[in-house]
């Protein structure tokens, strides 16, 4: 079946990437550190043959993040910025989660952040010609959970004890104990506390 052709206001650009920059984006550190942290990552991060977390949590450390007690970071997993994290104590990190913290990233204790999750805390100004970037923190409060496959977006807060569905997409703060599914995601129920909590 033929289809008409789109109207010219539909096929022109309505952004023009060649005149963005983000010159006025602070990224913490000088290139000399960013390179090298870029290499660390690939090699004993991303790379997945370091399996032991002590040695990426010192590794982290040395780069400026902020790690607790116990965390366990999985094979495969990919940070943009050390010094812009800070992870509470005994919380996981699942294996090829991308913790892209051009902004920071603040995780709480007793955290599971699932295999595949993506924080995301860099975005763009659609209603700009220039595309301009927008990032926002994102903070995850103590014993929440963030399933397989989840995207939590810019500015978001995670409660306490609060449950992402796995694939789901948070565009919105998450209350404490909330459980929230979808995309985008909505609340699903609430949780409650396990015997003995």
């Amino acid at each position: 079946m033929h289809q008409p052709p789109l109207s010219a206001e539909t096929t022109s650009s309505w952004v023009d990437l060649s005149g963005y920059e983000n010159s006025n984006f602070d990224p913490g550190r000088g290139r000399v550190v960013r390179t090298l942290w870029y290499f660390c990552s690939l090699v004993f991060f991303e790379g997945g043959w370091l399996p032991v977390s002590s040695l990426k949590v010192r590794l982290l450390r040395l780069f400026g993040a902020r790690i607790g007690r116990g965390v366990v970071i999985k094979p495969h997993v990919r940070i943009k910025f050390p010094w812009r994290l800070a992870v509470g104590d005994h919380c996981w990190i699942g294996q090829e989660s991308w913790l892209d913290n051009m902004v920071d990233v603040e995780i709480g204790n007793h955290v599971c952040i699932s295999q595949l999750t993506y924080l995301c805390t860099g975005s763009h100004d659609h209603r700009r010609r220039t595309f301009d970037l927008l990032p926002a923190p994102i903070r995850i409060g103590d014993g929440a959970w963030i399933a397989a496959r989840a995207t939590i977006l810019p500015g978001v807060r995670v409660g306490a004890n609060a449950l992402v569905a796995s694939g789901s997409v948070v565009a919105r703060d998450v209350e404490a104990a909330q459980i929230v599914g979808g995309v985008p995601a909505r609340e699903m129920g609430r949780r409650e506390p396990p015997a003995g909590a």
